[in-house]
């Protein structure tokens, strides 16, 4: 569930690096550099990119504005095309017992089937619809912390990756003992070095 939603599940990161005295123009320079780009008309396997928390399509935030007073508000999205491997297996196989017939061959030989291999998921990939997800984010530029509403392991690498390319940051993923030592005075912060774990039964 995303961040317009009535329950959402999110891990909080940390930003760190230096953000540049012309932030909201390098900001917005560096979204658009990293917005979107459609594969459905391509045979390309993966896009990913910036689009509004509203809406999927909206890759130039027409509709709404990633801004929101001190937040960036913004929904990164993947699409993929997807082969499985059984549906490969499938058409491998066939494709095999077609040139065995044709050419009166008992057996393939290994290099042949690596061809059919690469040639089937050639063929597949092309029909393979892209298949998107989409994972919101807000940025809370005054305290430099991200709420990412996913749990993913997979779509937090992602994100990772992108917002370092994006805005040449880096995302530190904050622990529940990181998210204290953040939200604490440093008087309270102290105390948190003479925690010892405990083990309820």
């Amino acid at each position: 569930m995303g961040l317009l939603s009535n329950s959402a599940s999110f891990v909080r990161y940390a930003v760190e690096g230096e953000i540049a005295a012309n932030f909201w123009d390098f900001a917005a320079e560096r979204i658009a550099r990293r917005a979107f780009c459609d594969i459905d008309d391509t045979y390309d396997e993966y896009s990913i990119g910036w689009v509004s928390v509203l809406n999927m399509f909206d890759s130039g935030f027409e509709l709404a504005p990633y801004t929101v007073g001190d937040y960036i508000v913004l929904a990164m999205r993947i699409d993929e095309r997807k082969v499985s491997a059984a549906v490969l297996k499938k058409f491998c196989l066939k494709e095999e017992e077609r040139l065995k017939k044709e050419r009166q061959l008992p057996k393939l030989s290994r290099g042949q089937r690596l061809e059919i291999k690469e040639n089937m998921q050639i063929m597949l990939m092309k029909k393979a619809v892209p298949v998107p997800v989409v994972y919101d984010l807000c940025w809370n530029i005054s305290n430099n912390t991200v709420l990412f509403f996913s749990t993913n392991s997979k779509a937090q690498s992602a994100l990772e990756d992108l917002f370092k390319e994006t805005f040449e940051l880096h995302l530190i993923l904050e622990v529940p003992y990181l998210a204290a030592g953040h939200l604490l005075s440093a008087e309270q912060e102290d105390k948190l070095a003479d925690l010892s774990p405990a083990i309820f039964i």
